[in-house]
């Protein structure tokens, strides 16, 4: 019987993933996928909400890498130019380079 109930779940997971293969690795747009979806004998209210749902996950995950660049860019920048300023003898513009072009790829991003 804990077959049958995991079995829903295991088709429903294959279906996301099938999907989010052809939106992410294929680079298909949300229609192409939808109706490669239905051409595979999924309804069409089934696929638009599978769908939506893999489009929100991929603008929070883009949404959260890209703010993840801008505190690792600022904290880079930052750390790179305290060290410049605290005259250890060096000038860090690696860090401080390396840092504001990370930040501003986050800014981009977001």
């Amino acid at each position: 019987m804990e077959n049958q109930i995991n079995q829903p779940s295991e088709a429903a997971n294959n279906l996301y993933q099938y999907a989010a293969d052809l939106m992410i690795n294929q680079e298909k747009s949300a229609f192409q996928t939808k109706k490669i979806l239905i051409e595979k004998g999924l309804d069409e209210q089934s696929s638009t909400s599978i769908v939506n749902n893999l489009e929100q996950q991929i603008i929070e995950a883009k949404k959260e890498a890209a703010n993840k660049d801008m505190l690792y860019g600022a904290l880079w920048c930052i750390g790179g130019i305290i060290a410049t300023v605290a005259d250890i003898g060096y000038i860090f513009w690696g860090a401080i380079l390396f840092g504001g072009i990370q930040f501003i790829k986050g800014v981009s991003n977001s």
